[in-house]
């Protein structure tokens, strides 16, 4: 059975970063200022390296939310230039399994270089641990693909009126905790680069070709791996990827479908 508070929705929460685009409402929770409309406006961008998944979300978003803006990537790197276009996102749609993304290095990455855009998890996992370490992570909700598609669209339409959307039938109190929210909290305070070097040495890169994906010299790299060694509190690059690779690995997602 799910703990208090925990169900279809379960928080407030506040979001940051869009003056003018939310209204204070009595006892000082911040809603969506909606127009005459509806939901219309919306900014949305679905990150998942499936084409067929993300069409279809595409166009449950696009029955959802009349208006809306829904945009595609199929990688981190695709959505880091989606968010450097002009226009503010309202909503990203993040699959934790791709290429390049280890864990939950996807997500630590968003919050630390965008924290004012919501980032809710879309995954095949239900898995309650890993769950947990999103919400950890500052997640805005946590959404299977395993739900129904309706089901979806509300998930949705809750984060989006400043909820945390979890399934119903989640039991968080299960989750494993300890090590493993220690690391979580340790890989929190990693700078965006950082996170984007701890994600480069996971696929095996050398710091030469990571200074050269990132435009930085080989020296700028160094730096960047003694302090991630440090804030992990690890004394290798190869403790460093099992790191990562601990954190979400309960779900196992690499035998999972997406």
């Amino acid at each position: 059975m799910a703990p208090a508070g925990i169900g279809e929705c379960r928080e407030k929460r506040l979001f940051c970063g869009y003056p003018g685009r939310f209204a204070r409402a009595a006892g000082g929770a911040f809603l969506r200022d909606f127009n005459a409309a509806g939901m219309t406006g919306y900014r949305f961008i679905i990150v998942d390296d499936h084409p067929l998944f993300r069409g279809a979300l595409s166009q449950a978003l696009g029955d959802a939310f009349a208006g809306a803006e829904v945009l595609e990537a199929g990688s981190l790197d695709e959505l880091t230039d989606l968010l450097a276009t002009p226009g503010e996102t309202d909503l990203i749609l993040l699959d934790l399994s791709m290429p390049g993304v280890h864990g939950l290095s996807g997500l630590l990455y968003l919050r630390a270089q965008h924290p004012e855009v919501p980032v809710a998890i879309v995954s095949a996992s239900d898995d309650p641990g890993t769950i947990r370490q999103c919400l950890d992570c500052g997640a805005s909700g946590f959404i299977p693909k395993s739900q129904p598609v309706e089901s979806i669209r509300q998930a949705i339409r809750r984060i989006m009126g400043g909820e945390v959307w979890l399934p119903a039938d989640l039991d968080l109190a299960s989750a494993p905790n300890g090590e493993t929210a220690e690391l979580v909290s340790r890989m929190s305070t990693l700078t965006p680069q950082q996170v984007r070097v701890l994600m480069m040495l996971g696929e095996g890169l050398l710091n030469k070709q990571i200074a050269f994906k990132l435009g930085v010299s080989e020296a700028t790299i160094k730096a960047h791996v003694s302090a991630i060694l440090q804030k992990l509190g690890v004394d290798s690059r190869t403790q460093a990827v099992i790191a990562i690779n601990k954190i979400g690995a309960s779900g196992d997602w690499s035998r999972l479908p997406n």
